[in-house]
């Protein structure tokens, strides 16, 4: 009871103060509410005709004639503005809710219009909380909960964004608990509302560790479903052995190894750089790389070693072939008289040539002599 008791005084202490407003000028039989503690505004019209008044169900609550009161109300609970038109009701409890039914006379005491409204008094919201929980799938079901609040209405919302289908496993948008599925995560909103409040409580989610495998195991059985990370054992890949290759040019033997470690140091003149491959698939290819440089360098430093040595044989044939003396057309004349006959005979060569001939193998003796057209 004392429980009971306290939550009213809540619920009376939360409302104080929520005014909703409803109007009489809409249309016949509207409906219309109020927060139970607060105050409802009745727009009954424009201004105050000459003669009205106002029954909630068959008790007449305010008569208004010749600008004045004709029924005593209690201040604290009515008030009328005439200028306006509006009847406040102050506040509001549970029997307030009824059917509230406006009469216009004329001055003769005829009934120029009729309309009703019913008013209903609500408990308004007091709060919202999310309770989540982790199912043996890895699904997560989501309740929202919320204090006090007449006919309270749930919707929910991830991100800003309505929660569709593909979210939800079960349930759905407008009810207080739904069921997310294994992959949901970000910020989930709960929306509580009536006619009288809105409350709203947003969480942030993240999936219970589930993973979807679909593999086939050691016996060719085909694995698929939702399992905990954590403890998978399933559909787990072997960690690769270390890979070592040699390569081996013609000629010269160059064995390059290659091993598969978590880093690499390389040293030379300059400071050590390390480097670290953490991915193994990687560090395979930059080595596969690297071997086919050094075969392209050996493989092509021999080539050029061996264009370069043919081309200094050749020079070395051209620069050792002997070169031969050819005397042609070799002419002795005889001068004119002269007193002196001690003189020799003058020798005249013309038409001397120089060729070039291969280098022969047999050496020649020396008492060979050539002679050409000697005159």
């Amino acid at each position: 009871m004392e429980a009971v008791f306290g939550l009213l005084l809540m619920l009376l202490g939360v409302s104080h103060g929520v005014e909703t407003k409803c109007d009489f000028r809409q249309k016949d039989g509207a409906q219309c509410y109020g927060a139970l503690g607060g105050t409802v505004v009745l727009q009954l019209m424009d201004r105050a005709p000459e003669r009205f008044e106002i029954l909630k169900n068959t008790t007449k609550i305010l008569f208004w004639k010749k600008n004045k009161f004709q029924v005593n109300m209690k201040p604290d609970k009515y008030s009328f503005t005439p200028s306006d038109g509006m009847l406040r009701i102050n506040n509001l409890i549970r029997s307030d809710t009824d059917e509230y039914r406006l009469i216009i006379h004329n001055s003769s005491g005829v009934i120029l219009e009729e309309r009703t409204l019913q008013l209903s008094i609500q408990a308004p919201v007091l709060s919202a909380r999310l309770v989540t929980k982790c199912l043996s799938q890895g699904e997560m079901r989501v309740s929202c909960s919320s204090e006090g609040g007449d006919s309270p209405q749930y919707s929910w919302t991830l991100d800003g964004h309505t929660l569709t289908e593909d979210k939800l496993l079960s349930g759905n948008h407008e009810t207080d608990n739904i069921t997310l599925r294994q992959n949901v995560e970000g910020v989930l909103n709960c929306s509580v509302k009536n006619h009288v409040s809105h409350f709203e409580k947003n969480q942030s989610i993240v999936t219970c560790g589930f993973i979807f495998i679909n593999c086939t195991d050691s016996n060719g059985t085909r694995i698929t479903g939702w399992v905990f990370e954590a403890n998978n054992t399933l559909c787990v890949k072997p960690t690769p052995t270390p890979v070592t290759a040699e390569h081996t040019t013609v000629g010269k033997k160059t064995a390059v190894t290659v091993s598969l470690k978590p880093s690499i140091n390389i040293t030379s003149s300059n400071p050590t750089v390390t480097s670290s491959f953490k991915d193994g698939p990687w560090f395979i290819i930059m080595a596969g790389l690297l071997a086919a440089l050094i075969f392209l360098l050996v493989v092509g430093g021999a080539v050029m070693y061996a264009l370069k040595k043919k081309k200094t044989n050749q020079l070395e044939a051209e620069e050792g072939d002997e070169q031969e003396v050819t005397y042609a057309d070799v002419r002795i004349k005889q001068r004119g008289p002269v007193q002196q006959r001690a003189n020799p005979e003058e020798v005249e060569y013309g038409q001397i040539k120089f060729s070039e001939r291969p280098r022969r193998t047999v050496e020649p003796r020396d008492d060979d002599c050539v002679y050409a057209k000697v005159r």
